[in-house]
């Protein structure tokens, strides 16, 4: 935040004391959606004009989602030219613009908790959808792509899959799929595998490792796969295991586990988030108490334990206890690094390596991890890339979105394309797949594990 920005919020407001305005760390509140009143929808309408006018008189948040260009387009095309002069049904279209991504929060805003103003414009967008979704349900497409155990559980099967992946491959069956379920015809689908993730893991061995635990670390792991690594690239989970064991690092995964919930947050079904819920904690809570600290590979499904359960269910002893236990795997490693109990052993470099900063490994706060890793590796140069790949899960392959979030994914494909480099990765690969769907020349990203994998030879 530059000087300019403190001083023009403090001399619009006199009254605030400094030390409760933007200067400080950003703080969430949790969400208290239990309650009548936030489902309430004159509730919402007046708290979406109250943000929305503080929106609008600042503008800082004009490069990001599609959702802050939308509501400025309203706002500057109206009779008015402020917010007054916008409909109320036309709230809507900045809500379904936004993918929380929370880079608004966490980057932009001068106005977050612990100001006054107590903007937390993802966590109102998501309040919205939550409404919308209690209304209106999420209609027959929405629902199956956020259903992403009921859909792998049918689709990565060895029949199954080669038959998807071949219509997802095909132009006529994604003509189809465009008129039908509204799945654009040209979005990058993830194709299936054949055998999942969790069953590849069982019928491994377990490690011999010996545990060496330090003050930051168990020493030990339990890898929460995640839809996309079970079903959609095993390989991203394998890698992991491989790296960490490498290093060793036993890994478990859990007895039972289904989805995080993060694409049925992201519709506002708020009551299908505590149903993964009420699988999932219990059996990683188990695996704390035992002594295994916590990674998934997708950095979505990690933020998910470490931010939104914690700020849905704030009072939830076992969530807390997993929260903490929560780690970026690459933050795992650095932990490791930190204790002098990392292999630095590589046979191999990496040339030039552009990375993506996937958004929902940037808002966990914990720095970046996977660059700080993969520059360990010798004859390795890493570029950068902090821009939004506009993917977001599910809003990318929509037919009304696809191509705005190829607007939003062309500066990241154009840092890669200028960059020249040997690889390109991210730390979300479906993030990756997407910049390279935009780049448009055939070429494939890697998962950073990956990389560091191939950088050990292992």
């Amino acid at each position: 935040m530059t000087d300019t920005t403190v001083h023009t919020t403090t001399q619009a407001n006199p009254q605030v004391d400094r030390r409760e305005g933007s200067l400080d760390a950003p703080q969430r509140h949790p969400l208290d959606w239990k309650s009548p009143e936030f489902h309430d929808e004159a509730d919402l309408f007046a708290e979406l004009e109250r943000v929305f006018d503080i929106c609008h008189g600042c503008r800082r948040c004009f490069n990001l989602c599609h959702a802050f260009p939308t509501l400025f387009d309203l706002v500057d095309e109206s009779e008015t030219m402020e917010l007054d002069g916008v409909a109320k049904s036309d709230y809507w279209k900045v809500v379904d613009h936004c993918y929380l991504c929370d880079m608004c929060f966490m980057t932009k805003c001068p106005y977050v908790p612990p100001h006054e103003w107590n903007v937390d414009f993802p966590h109102l967008m998501l309040r919205a959808k939550a409404v919308k979704h209690r209304q209106q349900g999420a209609g027959f497409r929405n629902r199956t792509l956020s259903s992403t155990d009921a859909v792998g559980t049918l689709a990565a099967k060895p029949v199954i899959a080669p038959l998807v992946n071949t219509a997802n491959a095909s132009k006529p069956a994604r003509a189809v799929l465009e008129s039908v379920l509204g799945v654009h015809r040209d979005a990058q689908l993830p194709p299936y595998a054949s055998k999942p993730l969790r069953s590849r893991l069982r019928s491994r061995p377990p490690s011999e490792s010996e545990v060496v635990p330090t003050a930051h670390t168990h020493g030990r792991v339990a890898l929460f796969a995640g839809c996309y690594a079970n079903y959609n690239e095993p390989h991203v989970g394998e890698d992991i295991v491989r790296v960490f064991e490498h290093n060793g690092i036993p890994v478990t995964i859990p007895p039972r586990e289904q989805c995080c919930g993060m694409p049925k947050l992201e519709l506002g079904d708020l009551d299908a988030v505590a149903r993964a819920r009420e699988v999932n904690i219990p059996e990683l809570a188990r695996l704390v108490d035992d002594g295994w600290d916590l990674v998934a590979p997708v950095p979505s499904c990690v933020l998910m334990f470490k931010q939104e359960l914690p700020l849905l269910f704030p009072d939830d002893a076992e969530v807390e206890k997993v929260r903490t236990a929560f780690f970026d795997p690459f933050e795992y490693l650095m932990l490791r690094h930190r204790d002098g109990l990392l292999s630095t052993d590589f046979r191999s470099g990496l040339g030039k390596v552009a990375y993506h900063a996937a958004c929902h490994q940037r808002v966990q706060n914990i720095g970046m991890k996977t660059r700080d890793v993969l520059a360990l590796v010798p004859d390795t140069e890493i570029s950068v890339i902090e821009r939004c790949s506009g993917h977001d899960g599910t809003y990318a392959v929509k037919k009304e979105f696809h191509e705005i979030a190829v607007k939003i994914a062309r500066p990241a494909a154009r840092r890669v394309a200028e960059s020249k480099a040997d690889y390109y990765t991210s730390d979300c690969i479906m993030a990756a797949h997407h910049i390279g769907n935009t780049l448009g020349d055939g070429s494939t990203p890697m998962a950073p594990m990956s990389l560091l994998r191939k950088a050990y030879g292992i």
